[in-house]
């Protein structure tokens, strides 16, 4: 690819059109921290038994707590049992005065929700009993979505260009989300909701991808925080439309529907220029550059735009070339092992939120809040403390903040909900630390294969989250014992990786991995504190902070 990366010099690195491209990824943001924590609220925790009609049928007088007292056995604290009832039989209302019932089965009409006073989850479709971890399984299934969603709209963008595949993805977000609000039956819920995921994952890797290829090397870093930022936003809003509309159908539909407005990304959305240059499509390219520049008030020199041309490009790395050398070995299992428990304990507790015994809407509304600070820290910690340090450090806090919350009683919930807060914080921290150190760790031929590797494993975790919460059936700690011990052990590793703080970054798969004494004797520009590599052979510059 000739010339692309000094047309884009030229084009500007962060003018009106790059402006603008950043303000509209940032509304699809808003909607996608809607799905991913949008069921927390649709699952209430509501007292129930056992629809017990049928002695309406030899006793139409009973009052309802006539009619419990002789249907429901009762537990060892005086309660009525829950998911239990006595066996319906063919007596006349005194022989079952007299007798009274013995044999136990279970609810067989359904249940009933005295407290219940807008329709929910929970309550439509019998989310309780035998029936109860269907919410955590249709968690893991939308977890599945996310998964399946970069498998095939990542090729699908490199195929047939990011424009399409975020239009595709908003389509089907909008569709499929406004669906799940007319749905009668909960495996259709669930089957909606992974379509949902994988439209999330096309919406985020698209918009991560366009903001990369055209915003200038400097400005990336910003830009993709500004859409983390606006995820942390979308958290906070979710809890005020949640707590405003407590019907579950409703909720959805104002969740859903506002995203059709943004098809207007068909008219003002730019497909990347370098896109249609690694795919011949030069005069398209063109055409899009100076639309830019025009925007951005910028010229194009004739002579250089003349120069763009698409050449026979490096065969770039695979993922089995990740494997091949010790050392990326070594960084790849690492690596893929940290984005692993760092998903594990973000969806541990962010998931978890309702069982913390404070008000779940303020319980969301703090944890969206704070992981904007936790954002926008990451960048002075990785600054003052390097990658190493950072990356293991948040991590370790996020695990011993688990632990120690396996330790303290249910009545002290502000506690609980305070040391989650400071989970959520480290947990958040620790993923753009991994985003920032992956991108160093891993030579510039199989970077994106890397990363790739690392962002799997992570949605791998993201399904397997919500099934470890089942854990508490055993006991209620073992679930946040698993959140805990799991970072702790990522953490620990990380000090076996090296510190590419400072560090140039590696071409290829024959040097070692990139450490801050290879950074002395290196030709490094000094400009910002980045270090500026040519990427393979490409004029596209690569910086120690372009991926958050």
């Amino acid at each position: 690819m000739s010339g692309i990366g000094e047309i884009l010099k030229a084009v500007g690195d962060l003018g009106t059109f790059q402006k603008r491209l950043v303000l509209f990824s940032m509304l699809p943001c808003l909607s996608l921290a809607f799905h991913q924590f949008c069921q927390l609220f649709m699952v209430p925790d509501l007292p129930h038994y056992c629809n017990t009609s049928w002695i309406r049928a030899v006793g139409p007088n009973l009052t309802e707590e006539e009619q419990l007292n002789l249907t429901l056995p009762r537990g060892a604290d005086g309660a009525y049992e829950q998911c239990s009832m006595y066996s319906p039989v063919d007596w006349d209302l005194g022989s079952i005065v007299a007798y009274g019932l013995n044999a136990t089965e279970k609810c067989s009409s359904g249940w009933v929700y005295p407290s219940a006073q807008q329709p929910s989850l929970l309550t439509e479709f019998d989310l309780v009993c035998d029936r109860k971890d269907l919410n955590d399984i249709s968690q893991s299934v939308y977890m599945l979505g996310l998964f399946l969603g970069a498998m095939i709209f990542g090729p699908l963008s490199d195929r047939i260009g990011r424009r399409p595949v975020l239009l595709i993805s908003i389509f089907l977000q909008g569709f499929f989300g406004l669906g799940i609000a007319f749905v009668p039956h909960f495996y259709i819920y669930m089957a909606f909701r992974c379509v949902v995921g994988a439209s999330v994952s096309g919406i985020t890797m698209t918009l991560l991808a366009l903001a990369t290829e055209w915003v200038g090397v400097s400005y990336r870093p910003h830009a993709v925080l500004i859409t983390h930022c606006c995820f942390a936003a979308g958290q906070m809003i979710l809890a005020g439309l949640s707590y405003g509309i407590r019907n579950w159908r409703l909720l959805e539909i104002a969740g859903s529907a506002p995203v059709f407005a943004l098809f207007f990304f068909t008219w003002v959305l730019p497909e990347s220029a370098r896109w249609l240059v690694t795919k011949g499509k030069i005069e398209e390219a063109k055409k899009v550059l100076q639309k830019a520049a025009s925007i951005n008030k910028r010229t194009i020199p004739p002579d250089l735009l003349e120069q763009l041309k698409c050449e026979k490009q490096t065969k770039p790395g695979s993922i089995l070339d990740l494997f091949r050398k010790k050392h990326l070995r070594k960084v790849t299992l690492i690596m893929s092992c940290t984005w692993f428990v760092n998903s594990i304990v973000y969806y541990g507790l962010s998931l978890n939120v309702t069982n913390f015994g404070l008000d779940i809407y303020l319980t969301q509304l703090a944890f969206g809040a704070v992981e904007i600070p936790a954002r926008v820290g990451c960048i002075f910690l990785l600054q003052w403390f390097g990658r190493r340090k950072s990356q293991a450090g948040t991590l370790l806090l996020s695990g011993l903040v688990c632990l120690i919350i396996t330790g303290i009683p249910e009545d002290q919930p502000m506690a609980i909900t305070v040391l989650a807060t400071i989970g959520k914080f480290a947990a958040s921290a620790s993923f753009s630390c991994s985003y920032v150190y992956s991108a160093e760790l891993f030579p510039t031929v199989v970077r994106q294969s890397g990363v790739g590797l690392c962002s799997m494993a992570a949605r791998v975790a993201g399904i397997i989250a919500p099934l470890i919460r089942l854990l508490e059936q055993y006991h209620r700690a073992v679930p946040m014992a698993v959140f805990g011990s799991a970072p702790v052990l990522g953490g620990l590793l990380c000090f076996l990786l090296p510190e590419t703080r400072g560090a140039e970054l590696v071409d290829d798969t024959r040097g070692g991995c990139p450490t801050a004494q290879a950074c002395e004797n290196a030709n490094s520009s000094s400009e910002n504190g980045q270090v500026k590599v040519k990427d393979g052979g490409q004029d596209n510059e690569y910086t120690k902070t372009t991926y958050f």
